[in-house]
């Protein structure tokens, strides 16, 4: 009976495996891109379009600079380049705090940290990035700043 309740539970977890993962990566609030060497966008999931405010099919194709600040590009190309040609990263686990561009022109905060995708080769093949959006809470801690110091002043 063990045995068969064990093969019952195998073959439940392998049908829900086939589909989960890409309905976790679709449907998450957390932006997810993946980027191929070159910096094209190949991958946006519903939590990029809802932070970005781009639709999936105006983001695929497309080089990364239009959530780019035009300030950062030029540094973030090297940054991007350099990982692709080494094939390692500091941001795998540690965030990586910038700022980026909304289809509206906007500016938001974002968080990210990356994971690096290879070949069997061991070749880096592209980047998928983890977003979030937290200007929310930059904000309210740069106000936070402000009152602290406006206290400080006073003091």
């Amino acid at each position: 009976m063990l045995e068969f309740m064990e093969t019952m539970m195998a073959d439940e977890t392998a049908s829900i495996g086939d589909g989960i993962y890409k309905t976790i990566v679709e449907d998450s609030p957390v932006a997810v891109i993946y980027a191929d060497e070159g910096g094209v966008v190949r991958l946006w999931n519903r939590g990029a379009e809802e932070i970005f405010g781009w639709k999936q099919e105006e983001a695929l194709g497309r080089s990364m600079d239009f959530i780019i600040p035009e300030k950062y590009r030029v540094r973030h190309w090297e940054g991007y380049f350099r990982t692709m040609k080494t094939g390692t990263t500091k941001y795998g686990r540690t965030l990586l705090a910038v700022p980026g561009l909304t289809k509206s022109g906007g500016t938001i905060s974002i968080e990210f940290n990356v994971l690096l995708l290879k070949s069997a080769s061991g070749a880096t093949v592209g980047i998928a990035a983890f977003l979030m959006d937290v200007t929310a809470r930059r904000q309210k801690d740069m106000e936070l700043r402000k009152r602290i110091a406006t206290l400080e002043a006073k003091s």
